[in-house]
């Protein structure tokens, strides 16, 4: 009845007391799906303090597995979380009684799934915090997890050592062998190779297609004047070929009206060569009769 009244206060938010919320985790690769899980556990009440638990490395590498960040980078990361108030290092696995006392816990925030404790035996982490009525359930977010993110990264391995080697990692630095950075770049070379030749299949493919489209917007435009300008093409040969014609023609002219000038001149003078020579006999005939 107590717990239920003390519920019932902190929803109205009729006290100045801000409601103490815990949640705990990993954090690891801290994402958007955790930040909103610790949205939700900020605004549980109207006046909410969230204190969030972070797991250190070695128990968190003893009961679920190794972690990409330290347990201090995962710290960090949280206290540059805005809905949250206070974090807490080396938060234990189980959450005891104990526990909730010393940091004066009203409420634990967490999804719903099932964690196995610390016992081996398969139990819940938080049996012991839903037993006695201290548990708020969060929505997790869909499509996305740490989980998530490495398998992403595991499927893209190569791309990512070859981004890390542009960018002056050394294969030791990756622990890649000699033999697989130069296979890698090798990869890598060819792929940019085939990406630069499918980006001008696509460019010459465009040119064809926006030829093939204009042909097809002016075919029976073509068609239709086909004639015409055949013979218009018909019309400027025969126009030129008869220009050619003519002009040959008339020059054969000219030469024949030049020859004959010639030829006529050459007889007048022939005939006055003739007629002075007729004179000079008789003169001659005459001077001897004398």
């Amino acid at each position: 009845m107590e717990d239920a009244k003390e519920y019932e206060v902190a929803k109205t938010g009729s006290e100045d007391k801000p409601v103490r919320v815990y949640a705990d985790g990993i954090y690891d690769l801290f994402h958007f799906g955790h930040a909103r899980s610790l949205e939700q556990a900020k605004k549980l009440f109207p006046n909410t303090y969230l204190l969030v638990g972070c797991c250190n490395d070695e128990i968190t590498h003893m009961y679920k597995g190794k972690t990409v960040m330290t347990d201090k980078e995962r710290c960090e990361s949280l206290r540059h979380c805005r809905w949250v108030d206070e974090v807490i290092p080396d938060a234990p696995w189980v959450i005891t009684q104990e526990f909730l006392d010393k940091h004066q816990i009203d409420y634990v925030a967490h999804d719903s799934l099932p964690y196995a404790d610390a016992s081996g035996a398969g139990k819940d982490v938080y049996e012991f915090v839903k037993s006695v009525g201290k548990f708020k359930e969060t929505k997790r977010t869909e499509g996305i997890s740490t989980s998530d993110i490495i398998m992403r990264i595991i499927k893209d391995y190569n791309q990512y050592v070859m981004r890390n080697l542009d960018r002056g990692y050394t294969r030791k630095d990756l622990g890649v062998s000699y033999v697989k950075e130069k296979r890698l770049r090798m990869n890598m070379g060819l792929k940019k190779l085939r990406e630069r030749v499918k980006k001008q299949q696509a460019k010459v493919e465009e040119k064809i297609q926006t030829v093939a489209k204009t042909a097809g917007m002016h075919r029976n435009e073509w068609v239709e004047n086909a004639d015409r300008l055949v013979a218009g093409f018909l019309e400027m040969f025969e126009e030129g070929c008869h220009k050619m014609g003519t002009a040959i023609r008339d020059r054969i002219q000219e030469r024949l009206r030049t020859q004959q000038l010639k030829s006529l001149l050459y007889d007048e003078v022939e005939d006055d060569d003739d007629f002075c020579d007729d004179e000079s006999e008789e003169s001659y005939s005459e001077e001897s009769d004398k």
